[in-house]
């Protein structure tokens, strides 16, 4: 099994900060890339972030300049720190890994951390 924790979500201002973690857990051979998805009520499920082992990352193209993702790779911890968040931006945040197991390759998802961005 393959768990993913995240952590760090809430509810802020227009304009705050908030630090998504999300550390992974189990028996893992390996992990390749991680990242963060999001959901907002009514929408479809969309990409905000990934990123590698060796550190390249992909953003979502309106992201670019306010999110950072992050990881450490010698604690499986993958990071998302938000800035000058909007209430366009309030929706669940999905932790996603790249994970081998057992000689398998497959993807994982956290449950989800809400956050929530108020005018």
């Amino acid at each position: 099994q393959v768990q993913l924790v995240e952590s760090g979500g809430g509810l802020v201002q227009a304009g705050g900060s908030l630090r998504l973690s999300c550390a992974a857990s189990g028996d893992i051979s390996s992990i390749s890339a991680m990242g963060w998805y999001r959901q907002a009520p009514g929408k479809q499920r969309e990409l905000v972030a990934t990123i590698t082992t060796r550190g390249d990352t992909n953003y979502k193209d309106v992201l670019k300049g306010r999110f950072t993702i992050s990881r450490d790779n010698a604690k499986n911890t993958v990071y998302l720190q938000m800035n000058s968040l909007a209430p366009e931006d309030t929706a669940v945040y999905l932790c996603y890994a790249n994970a081998a197991r057992w000689g398998s390759r497959g993807a994982y998802w956290g449950q989800g951390t809400q956050v929530t961005v108020s005018v």
